[in-house]
């Protein structure tokens, strides 16, 4: 079972079923006690998670939430990453980091079709020195005000010129029956709308905003063309544009800005980091990766391609299967009642 509208799926069937493996996986954040604290519903998830003997998170930082509620909120002992159940049933809770098919991302990148695009992308912009992209679903958590407004102040400043440099932002459709939704679509019209007026030019906008979904071609050949992908969530669990950027690179050209916030953020450590709420900080790394030496950038790439190649779907469904179905004998722990909280 995987993501957080099946949290208390794994509690009902251990009860129909005791005698199955079950294994869970949580592609969000799990919140910190003080956030989770304030749920109503606090001890009904936490119970309804336990029924897996697997729960995978993220994050280390996640897993380790998790242990700590379920021994103070429900009571249960535990030890590191392993929870003792009164049934003799141990649950581990530990973090997998999801990622993507690199290979077969790096080798669309090389496909003659592929280059093709990325040449003509290019080309429609004007052939800018400088091409920063980013590609998220339209969602209030992916920061996309921010990274819009932090270009746009260093075009202002002068830091950049119109003439030289060009952002691409696509925003896949989300939620749109939603009401919050439809007014963050609002928003960022008028913000790329007020931005294009005041610093663009005839036949020169500074902004490219694609609100559309794309098949994964023209996201390889898009993240070919990129100089610099800026991805700065406010909070996700993982990011994997991140990875697929990343995984194109077969260059080692290209340069990641990327969200301290993100889960990415612990395995890609030679990306540009950014706390996204700090417009300042993020304008520096924006500058950062733009003027840095091809060989900086090129360094950076090697580095986090060979942890993305290494570490690919593959491996994160092997690891996690492999715990799933290891042999496991019941505990010996004496266990007091669990208390309610």
């Amino acid at each position: 079972m995987q993501d957080y509208q099946l949290q208390l799926v794994p509690a009902m069937l251990r009860k129909l079923r005791p005698d199955l493996r079950i294994g869970f996986f949580l592609h969000i954040p799990f919140p910190p006690r003080e956030l989770f604290a304030q749920l109503p519903w606090r001890r009904q998830i936490l119970e309804g998670l336990i029924g897996a003997d697997l729960v995978g998170f993220q994050l280390p930082g996640a897993a380790q939430n998790f242990v700590r509620l379920i021994r103070e909120r429900v009571g249960h002992k535990t030890h590191r990453d392993l929870i003792y159940l009164p049934d003799g049933r141990t649950v581990i809770a530990k973090a997998y980091p999801i990622s993507i098919d690199a290979a077969a991302f790096e080798e669309l990148a090389r496909s003659e079709s592929v280059v093709a695009r990325c040449k003509e992308i290019r080309e429609s912009l004007g052939n800018p020195r400088h091409l920063l992209l980013g590609i998220d679903r339209l969602d209030y958590t992916k920061g996309l005000r921010q990274r819009l407004r932090a270009f746009g102040e260093l075009l202002r400043d002068g830091s950049l010129d119109v003439d030289d440099a060009v952002f691409v932002q696509v925003a896949t459709p989300s939620r749109e029956r939603v009401g919050q939704y439809r007014i963050l679509r609002d928003d960022i019209d008028r913000l790329v709308g007020r931005l294009n007026g005041d610093i663009g030019r005839i036949g020169q906008q500074p902004i490219t905003y694609l609100h559309a979904s794309y098949p994964r071609e023209e996201m390889a050949a898009l993240y070919r063309a990129a100089d610099v992908m800026v991805v700065t969530p406010l909070r996700d669990g993982m990011n994997l544009v991140a990875k697929e950027y990343v995984a194109c690179r077969h260059d080692d050209a290209g340069a990641l800005v990327l969200s301290e916030f993100a889960g990415a953020a612990a395995e890609l450590r030679q990306a540009y980091r950014v706390n996204p709420y700090d417009i300042n900080g993020m304008k520096d790394a924006l500058l950062d990766a733009i003027n840095a030496e091809p060989r900086e950038n090129a360094r950076r790439m090697r580095s986090m391609r060979k942890h993305v190649l290494e570490h690919d779907i593959e491996h994160w469904a092997t690891t996690f299967l492999d715990d799933l179905t290891a042999p496991r004998e019941p505990h010996d722990k004496k266990m007091r009642p669990a208390k309610a909280s």
